[in-house]
């Protein structure tokens, strides 16, 4: 099965606010992008598209013309809790330091730890597995869920996720066709 993860496109929410699981909408140069994505993609067919709930990637998903998307709530962006569109310089720093050193297993208040993140997702890659054999399948996403894809496929400790810098209206690309999972390319 090789998996084509396409980052959402840019948001209409301003630089510095974290949003990770709010339903913030696509950004006014949602059409230009979608151009760029379309291009990319053009020439991919897929037996499966699925997509986050939230709207910026069901938008993409839909508009992408590439089969109708299938809303999984596994594929949803991490849960920042009572962080959630606040900005993240209003976190007071010595709660969000103790986070930030070890966000793999402590949550924002309310939230979920990167673990609990990657377990879901993880979750939804095994049944995708079993379902999709040999298929080619396109997941509309967030940036955290592929770098927690990243972070499965290279077997290495959540720790390093933000050492990828995974661009919107990106694609990876993952095969897990034998026991050796590979990457194809990543932030392209």
């Amino acid at each position: 099965m090789k998996l084509m993860l396409i980052r959402h496109t840019a948001l209409q929410v301003p630089a510095g606010v974290c949003y990770g699981q709010s339903d913030v909408d696509v950004a006014v140069s949602f059409a230009d992008e979608l151009q760029r994505v379309q291009g990319k993609l053009s020439d991919y067919v897929f037996d499966k598209v699925y997509s986050s709930p939230l709207q910026r990637c069901a938008k993409l998903a839909l508009a992408l013309n590439k089969g109708e998307p299938i809303i999984d709530s596994r594929l949803a962006e991490l849960d920042f809790g009572d962080w959630e569109m606040q900005a993240w310089d209003d976190i007071p720093r010595d709660i969000f330091d103790v986070w930030a050193h070890n966000y793999a297993h402590i949550a924002p208040p309310n939230g979920e730890t990167f673990s609990q993140m990657q377990a879901r997702v993880l979750d939804f890659l095994m049944d995708a597995q079993h379902r999709h054999l040999g298929q080619e399948i396109a997941i509309v996403t967030h940036g955290g869920v592929i770098r927690a894809l990243i972070a499965h496929v290279m077997n290495m400790p959540l720790k390093g996720l933000f050492r990828f810098h995974i661009d919107h209206g990106s694609i990876t690309q993952l095969e897990f066709a034998d026991s050796l999972p590979k990457i194809h390319f990543v932030n392209r």
